[in-house]
C-alpha cells in the first residue's frame, strides 16, 4: 500500500512539475497586448490564479490544461475583473437616478466646460485678487446662497456627512427632537437613527408614525434640546390618516425656546417639479423661505450633479459647523467644486432643463420619446429583430419624489433565446447596455438613453442578437 500511494505521490509530482513557470506564461504572445492593458502585475497575479487552480485539477482528474485552456483560463479571468473596473454603461433601466449606475449622469457639455479647469493647476485654495492663500469652495458656497437666499452654504462629502457634521456641531451630547414619521431608512440599508445616533446627539422621538403635531414637539423641550429637526420623506410615501408638522409652525417653536430648525431634505430641488407633470416637492429656497434655519440635500440627486452634500442656511450657525474639526474630514476636492460651480451656474442662468441630464430627461415631451422609440424599433426590425412599442412609466429614483413617474414609449424586444441569457450578453458589451427583464421580454427605456446613443444602442443590440441566433 504504501509503495502504492508513493508511486502516485511521484506521478503526481511529476504531473504538476509539466506545468509552465510563471514567466514562461508570461510571454506568450497571446499575453502580450494584455499585459499592455492591464499591465505586468496584474498579469502576474492572474495567473497564480489560473495556475493555482490547475494543480487542484491535476490532483482531482490527473490532468494539466493544454496550453491554450490556460491562456483562454487567464483572459476569462481578466474580463471578469475588467467588468469589475468602473466604466461609462448605456441605462435603459427606465430610472434616471439609478443608485447603482451613479445616480445623476454628468453628460459631455459638462466636462467639455470643465477640461481646461481640470488638466493643469487650480486656483483651488489661492486668491488671484490678493495673490495669497485663498478658501477652498468660496465660489461654490457663493452661488449656493444667491440659488437658495440663504446667508451662508457650505459643501460637503455628500448630505450623510452634511447631517451628521451639522448635529455633532450643534447638539453633541444634546437631544434632537425628530417626530417618528421621519426616521426612515435611505438606500444601502443606513437608517437615519443610526447617522444621527453617531453624532454623538441623543434622539427624542415626538409623535407616531402617521401623525405627528407641533405640541409633541413641544411638550418634549427640556433644557437639554439643542435641535428641532426635520426629515423629508424622500424615498416612501404614507397616505390616509397622516399629519407632519410644516417648517412654518417648527420655527415659530423654534423662535420661542431659542433653538434652531435643522431641516434634512434629502434630494434637495430648486427647480418647481409640477412644471413637469410630477407632485410638489419641496424647494431648498422655499424652506429657507419657510424658515429654516438649516438645510441640508444631496446635489448627486435632483441637482444634478456629482455626490456631495450642502449645507445651508443662517450664518451664526454655519459659521461654528465650518469651524467645526470634522469639517475637514468631509470636505471635497477640485473635481466635485469644479463640476458643481459649473452646475451651479446653469440654474442661475435658467438653463438647468436645457443643459442638466436628468432635468432634459424629465422635461423631455413624450412626443419626441415616441419618435426616437420608433426610429429604433424600425432599424431592429430592418435586422429582422422583433421590436415593438409599448406605454410605460419612467421612476426618478434615488430616493426622489417616491412613487413619483413619468409616460414613457418602451421598446419592447423578443430575444432569440431566454432572456436571462440576453440581458447577460448586452451587460457584457462593450460599452453595457442594461435594461429590465419582464416575463420573455427585454425592455429598454429611451427616457433615461442620451438621444446621441440611440444608434449606438441599435448596434448593440443588433451584434448581440445576431451572436445568440
Amino acid at each position: 500500500m504504501k509503495n502504492s500511494a508513493d508511486t502516485d505521490n511521484n506521478n503526481l509530482n511529476l504531473l504538476l512539475s509539466k506545468i509552465p513557470s510563471i514567466e514562461i506564461i508570461l510571454q506568450n504572445k497571446n499575453l502580450q497586448p494584455l499585459i499592455l492593458k492591464y499591465s505586468r502585475k496584474i498579469l502576474t497575479q492572474t495567473v497564480r490564479k489560473v495556475i493555482s487552480e490547475e494543480k487542484m485539477n491535476a490532483r482531482k482528474n490527473s490532468r494539466l490544461y493544454s496550453a491554450k485552456e490556460r491562456i483562454n483560463k487567464i483572459k476569462e479571468y481578466l474580463e471578469k475583473e475588467n467588468l469589475s473596473c468602473l466604466q461609462g454603461v448605456i441605462n435603459g433601466s427606465g430610472v434616471i437616478l439609478h443608485t447603482n449606475l451613479g445616480r445623476a449622469p454628468l453628460g459631455k457639455e459638462i466636462f467639455s466646460a470643465i477640461q481646461i479647469s481640470l488638466q493643469g493647476y487650480t486656483n483651488l485654495e489661492y486668491d488671484l485678487a490678493e495673490g495669497s492663500r485663498g478658501k477652498r469652495g468660496k465660489i461654490v458656497e457663493k452661488l449656493l446662497c444667491t440659488l437658495s437666499h440663504s446667508e451662508k452654504s457650505l459643501v460637503v462629502n455628500n448630505n450623510a456627512g452634511a447631517i451628521f457634521l451639522t448635529l455633532n456641531a450643534l447638539a453633541k451630547n444634546k437631544e434632537v427632537i425628530v417626530s417618528r414619521g421621519e426616521l426612515v431608512q435611505i438606500g444601502g440599508g443606513f437608517r437615519i437613527p443610526e447617522i444621527l445616533e453617531q453624532s454623538r446627539a441623543y434622539l427624542r422621538e415626538v409623535g407616531t408614525t402617521n401623525q405627528t403635531f407641533i405640541d409633541d414637539y413641544e411638550k418634549a423641550i427640556n433644557d437639554n434640546t439643542a435641535v428641532l429637526l426635520k426629515v423629508h420623506q424622500s424615498n416612501f410615501n404614507m397616505d390616509g390618516f397622516v399629519h407632519q408638522v410644516e417648517v412654518k409652525e417648527l420655527k415659530k417653536l423654534g423662535k420661542k425656546y431659542n433653538l434652531p430648525v435643522v431641516v434634512d431634505l434629502g434630494s434637495g430641488t430648486f427647480l418647481a417639479t409640477e412644471t413637469f407633470g410630477l407632485k410638489h416637492e419641496p424647494t431648498v429656497q422655499e424652506n429657507i423661505r419657510a424658515g429654516a434655519d438649516i438645510i441640508c440635500f444631496s446635489t448627486d440627486k435632483l441637482l444634478g450633479g456629482p455626490q456631495g452634500g450642502v449645507i445651508c442656511g443662517k450664518e451664526i450657525y454655519l459659521k461654528k459647523i465650518s469651524q467645526h474639526p470634522l469639517f475637514r474630514t468631509l470636505r471635497v476636492d477640485k473635481i466635485t467644486l469644479t463640476i458643481l460651480q459649473e452646475i451651479l451656474l446653469h440654474y442661475l442662468k435658467d438653463e438647468a432643463v436645457n443643459k442638466i441630464p436628468i432635468w432634459k430627461m424629465i422635461s423631455c415631451p413624450l412626443e419626441k420619446i415616441a419618435i426616437r422609440s420608433q426610429n429604433i424599433c424600425q432599424k431592429l426590425g430592418e435586422e429582422d429583430i422583433p421590436a415593438y412599442i409599448k406605454e410605460g412609466q419612467t421612476a426618478i429614483g434615488g430616493g426622489s419624489l417616491p412613487g413619483q413617474t413619468l409616460p414613457t414609449k418602451l421598446i419592447i424586444i423578443k430575444p432569440p433565446c431566454s432572456v436571462e441569457i440576453f440581458s447577460k450578453e448586452l451587460r457584457l458589451f462593450s460599452p453595457p447596455l442594461l435594461g429590465r427583464k419582464e416575463k420573455e421580454y427585454f425592455i429598454l427605456d429611451p427616457r433615461c438613453i442620451d438621444p446621441s446613443s440611440d444608434n449606438l444602442v441599435i448596434k448593440i443590440i443588433t451584434s448581440v442578437y445576431s451572436k445568440l441566433k
